[in-house]
């Protein structure tokens, strides 16, 4: 009885780490003109609300500012899948936001990364 557990734990644990091999994690690092910073920071919020109520494949988005430089902005994005994330900068709020910010944006720097390793609590 305990080796049938067992399987049974190794098939779920393989299957959910499957469905998290596929996922994409990217990070944006950004230089926003000091200007404009309030309604950048603005309608990146709407952004990113939107499309985390919207689109199933957008999962989360954390958007950081450095403390010596606020115009220094990095956004940790996790999509459930390369086609995800192709899909979400088709919708159009994404577009909508681009369009709105591009004369804000001084640099964009996108690093497609590979989770090393993970640790949060749990419900987190």
């Amino acid at each position: 009885m305990k080796q049938i557990f067992f399987v049974l734990f190794l098939l779920m644990a393989s299957q959910i780490y499957a469905q998290d091999s596929n996922r994409m994690h990217r990070i944006a690092k950004i230089k926003v003109d000091a200007k404009q910073l309030d309604v950048y920071k603005s309608l990146l919020n709407e952004q990113m609300n939107t499309a985390i109520k919207v689109e199933p494949g957008v999962l989360s988005y954390t958007a950081v500012a450095d403390k010596k430089d606020a115009t220094s902005i990095i956004i940790f994005e996790v999509y459930a899948s390369v086609e995800a994330y192709q899909s979400h900068i088709l919708t159009p709020h994404f577009k909508k936001y681009k369009d709105a910010v591009k004369d804000m944006v001084l640099s964009l720097e996108l690093i497609d990364t590979d989770v090393v390793c993970l640790a949060k609590k749990e419900n987190f």
